[in-house]
């Protein structure tokens, strides 16, 4: 959840660290701090508050240095406060660290460091965990990277951290498990982060830390072991991201920005996996799996959040086209039951970050009990890639906006061309069946095009609505999963309390809820339920409800019946969820910046959620 930006070479480390704590920001903004050393004299600051609040604090002081390291804070033990930001101290304030994840054991190990003559100044698991290594060192006499890794060894939890010692201010020590950590080279140079975002401008050349790794880092050497003291050998991966992708390129907000960007991602998802013409998609990243495909028995497809409505819609593409039965799960819940999985069984991850805490260790379990894993994400070498047996890269570029857009799409999208894929395999679909809904798919960036043409119109009826208390989204089919996902980006970012629900659960009672004051937003397309949705519509008006309808491009028949109409491009049922969460993300985006959220970095919320 929190960001981590470390830095050791020739240049002036301040503004380096600073940087990348900007750029790190989506991960965590309840405080930040930075530790830069200069010689053996070392500089640590650090501010409740966002970025801006300590490079204020922080400008008149001494902040020059080739080393430094600095952390943007996403609050798990203790509330944001100065006393709790990172960077945190030994008890002799000779070791300093920075640290993403959960100590789960920290309560244990500060009992016993109290016991001999430590004494703690916050509230978190992570000042246990450097006092651990301190006490470790002066015990055992060792270096500071024997002692960190002495320590981990004594640590039940997730982490990335960076540990320097004001005695060798030369050296980073640096670690991770269950929590996201690359290390950038440069020449004579090299940078620590939670994840590529703030190397990209200095190096493209990365190494991705592994689980139970600890490294020290000087300006020409880079030593990586185990936990269990045996050194590793690291590939140097080269990084696929521009800086561009990084700013937000004229829009008021990465949000905005990355809403408006879909009709690429979308088409960046597709690209070299379809073929119209053919009737054929390849998705190269399963194909070693094409063969059992033809037999599994099932698909379970795990994920959290906006993953889990994509996932959701996933289990209606695949279930319509390949005839596979498929169960969708929160991880978070997958993992605490027991389960049925068998060898026959494919399980689908989806994560953007790929690091998701709870997902990763839903596919640790099915891995246990023998399931396939394909995985789908966002990142080039995160975790969830590297612990599923195949999967599909979303290729949608960076997304900074904590509330996710495009990769939802993406996400979609590769799940849409999954469901192809098996049907494909599997014998499920007709040749000119898959002709005709891979012409309408290659043709769907466009459409989404068209629909963000809707812009002016959405923001006119988000200035409507905009100070409603509650609001109900309505949808059936794969409009439900849709309608589930508007209803989380609106109270995400607006912090309006939203539901999403099924149109005809609506009268087992959500219709309890509405008045003149309840604005309702229908999926109310050309499709299979449309005549259901309609009788949905007429119910709510009759309880003097505010209608809000996604129509189909040309609809008479809705429109003359609600207060507010959005149109959208006539396409197959297929692609619904492409097209339909357009206008849905667009009003929650315009909502929130009229009611003067913060619509990039919401409150209590970050990006990537490592931790439990």
């Amino acid at each position: 959840m929190c960001g981590i930006i470390g830095y050791i070479g020739f240049r002036a480390a301040w503004p380096v660290v600073l940087k990348g704590l900007k750029r790190l920001e989506y991960r965590g903004y309840d405080s930040a701090g930075i530790t830069v050393m200069n010689g053996l004299k070392q500089n640590m600051y650090k501010k409740a508050g966002k970025v801006s609040v300590l490079e204020d604090y922080a400008k008149n002081f001494d902040c020059t240095g080739n080393v430094g390291m600095g952390h943007t804070r996403w609050a798990t033990h203790g509330q944001p406060s100065d006393r709790n930001s990172h960077p945190h101290t030994s008890n002799n304030k000779q070791l300093s660290i920075i640290h993403n994840g959960i100590i789960e054991n920290y309560a244990t190990l500060k009992e016993e460091l109290l016991t001999r003559g430590h004494q703690f100044s916050s509230d978190t698991d992570t000042e246990v965990l450097i006092h651990l290594i301190e006490e470790i060192q002066i015990m055992e006499g060792t270096d500071l990277l024997e002692s960190v890794r002495l320590a981990l060894n004594e640590v039940v939890g997730a982490y990335a951290i960076v540990v320097m010692d004001k005695r060798t201010p030369d050296c980073l020590v640096v670690a991770r498990k269950g929590s996201p950590m690359v290390i950038g080279v440069g020449s004579g140079e090299y940078f620590i982060a939670s994840d590529a975002t703030p190397i990209i401008e200095y190096t493209k050349n990365v190494i991705y830390l592994n689980d139970n790794e600890v490294a020290i880092i000087s300006k020409s050497e880079l030593l990586i072991k185990r936990l269990d003291n045996v050194i590793q050998t690291p590939t140097i991966q080269e990084l696929n991201m521009k800086l561009e992708m990084l700013e937000k390129g004229g829009f008021d907000h990465f949000m905005l920005k990355e809403i408006f960007e879909q009709p690429r991602s979308i088409q960046d998802c597709m690209r070299g996996r379809i073929y119209p013409q053919q009737g054929k998609v390849q998705l190269g990243g399963i194909k070693e799996f094409a063969e059992k495909l033809k037999n599994i028995d099932r698909i379970i497809i795990v994920a959290c959040g906006t993953s889990w409505h994509a996932g959701l819609v996933g289990e209606y593409l695949i279930e319509e086209y390949a005839r596979i039965p498929v169960e969708v799960e929160y991880a978070s819940e997958f993992r605490y039951r027991n389960p049925i999985i068998t060898e026959k069984d494919v399980v689908i991850a989806i994560s953007q970050s790929g690091e998701t805490a709870d997902t990763m260790a839903a596919i640790e379990m099915a891995k246990e009990k023998g399931a396939t894993i394909f995985g789908i994400c966002n990142v080039a070498g995160a975790s969830i890639p590297r612990l599923s047996h195949a999967g599909v890269y979303t290729h949608a570029g960076p997304e900074i906006g904590v509330a996710s857009t495009k990769a939802f799409t993406a996400q979609v999208t590769v799940l849409t061309l999954m469901a192809f894929y098996i049907a494909q395999q599997k014998g499920t679909i007709s040749k000119e069946k898959l002709v005709s809904l891979l012409a309408e798919l290659e043709n769907i960036p466009n459409k989404v095009q068209e629909a963000l043409a809707a812009n002016e119109l959405v923001k006119y009826i988000a200035a409507e609505i905009k100070e409603s208390s509650n609001c109900l989204f309505l949808g059936r089919g794969s409009g439900f999963p849709v309608v589930l996902e508007g209803a989380l980006k609106l109270k995400e970012i607006s912090y309006i309390h939203a539901e999403g629900y099924p149109a005809a659960e609506m009268k087992h009672g959500p219709i309890a809820l509405i008045d003149e004051q309840m604005p309702v937003i229908f999926i109310a397309t050309h499709n299979s339920s449309y005549e259901k949705v309609i009788s949905n519509i007429q119910e709510v008006k009759a309880r003097k409800g505010i209608v809000i309808a996604i129509v189909t491009k040309g609809d008479t028949k809705v429109r003359d019946m609600v207060d507010y109409f959005i149109e959208i491009p006539d396409a197959d049922e297929a692609f619904l969820p492409l097209l339909a969460t357009i206008p849905l993300q667009l009003l929650a985006y315009h909502i929130a910046v009229m009611r003067g959220c913060n619509v990039d970095q919401p409150r209590n919320l970050a990006k990537s959620v490592t931790v439990e």
